[in-house]
């Protein structure tokens, strides 16, 4: 479906090559500030045309408010939003009429539908996540002002090459606790804070996009000061719900929580998270963080942090046998415009996708808050 979240609900819009894309954003709390500015940047950083390690479709990104607001205040009802698509040649995408492009939806869209988008990947498209974006900007300045929360995505592979993700490393750990936005874009477009492989990620791009091929990547995204207490279990884990987040991206293909696989070459007694008391807080803390900040599906205060894997773009101008629809042998080389990696334009999308839902389960949390108060009185 094309709606995410409970109280907090967003219905993204639109194909990669209509007249518009966006989203409706209902369950916003009234009486908060919010204009187009608290949303562009997010935007911008994950529009089309930024760099030669992406794609040349430019696009502006302009979001408008279209409705929700007035003098720049939420009203409680629904937020919607609009982004025109302006650099979108819909010929470029003529072949699909006959042959569905290799590991793209064309073929199990048809056979869902009876039909598909023209042009582009359609709802399959990354212009979808245009919606996820903005509806992301207003879910963090949500969760800002609930609890100062801060969402720091970054890269940490391109193909073979990656940073030490490795979370009984303290350097690792240091990162995620002090990492900026400001820190993971100021590196350049490859949006990787390590210095020691930044630049050969970046070779690794110029290799495959000279070739006309593409490689893939991993995102890994940290959460700091999130509010203790979000999450549903059983079915509805905090980690499980940021799964479900991650994974209804385009090209992901795998999810990595706090120690992830390498917590299953360590022993119980090493990766337990012992606890401690924090005087200055006045609660308890983790010595240490392999837990990921989630324990029994509930945040227990710490950093969360995970990684998402995103798989070498589909679109790719080599040349590759395919068949038609008929079934008739054929050579397809793709004319659309495309990334040779999409990972370091998914940081802000892995950001919003998180905030999305931390602001539902904090929503959640507050509403079970609420009810807890009038029972108790």
């Amino acid at each position: 479906m094309s709606g995410f979240g409970t109280l907090f609900r967003v219905t993204t819009y639109g194909e990669s090559h209509c007249k518009s894309v966006g989203c409706i954003v209902d369950g916003c709390p009234p009486g908060m500030e919010l204009t187009e500015a608290d949303i562009q940047p997010q935007l911008s950083r994950r529009r089309p045309g930024q760099s030669k390690l992406s794609t040349p479709r430019n696009e502006k990104d302009q979001v408008q408010i279209q409705s929700g607001t007035e003098n720049g205040l939420t009203l409680g009802s629904p937020i919607g939003m609009l982004v025109h698509n302006e650099d979108h040649r819909p010929n470029d995408y003529s072949e699909t009429d006959l042959y569905p492009r290799p590991s793209h939806a064309d073929w199990t869209y048809i056979q869902k539908y009876g039909v598909k988008s023209s042009s582009g990947g359609g709802r399959s498209s990354a212009r979808e996540t245009i919606g996820r974006v903005a509806a992301g900007a207003i879910a963090e300045k949500i969760l800002q002002k609930a609890n100062n929360v801060e969402i720091v995505a970054f890269v940490s592979s391109i193909g073979e090459i990656a940073m030490d993700r490795n979370p009984t490393d303290p350097k690792f750990q240091n990162l995620l606790n002090t990492i900026t936005r400001e820190e993971v874009d100021g590196v350049g477009p490859i949006r990787c804070p390590d210095p020691t492989v930044r630049d050969e990620m970046v070779k690794v791009i110029e290799k495959y996009r000279d070739a006309k091929d593409s490689i893939g990547g991993v995102v890994t995204c940290v959460v700091r000061n999130c509010p203790v207490g979000l999450g549903e279990p059983c079915f509805d884990k905090l980690e499980a719900t940021l799964a479900h987040a991650m994974l209804s991206l385009p090209a992901t293909k795998g999810f990595e929580f706090g120690s992830g696989f390498y917590g299953t070459q360590i022993p119980g007694s090493k990766h337990n998270d012992m606890f401690v008391f924090d005087e200055e807080r006045k609660t308890l803390r983790t010595k240490t963080n392999n837990s990921g900040g989630v324990q029994g599906g509930i945040t227990n205060g710490e950093n969360i942090y995970f990684s998402v894997a995103f798989k070498s773009a589909a679109t790719i101008s080599q040349e590759q046998e395919t068949a038609s629809y008929e079934g008739a042998s054929g050579v397809l080389a793709a004319r659309g415009r495309h990334d040779p990696s999409v990972t370091p334009r998914a940081v802000p999308i892995v950001e919003a996708m998180t905030a999305l839902v931390l602001v539902d389960q904090l929503l959640i949390q507050k509403a079970r808050d609420a009810g807890r108060l009038i029972v108790s009185n």
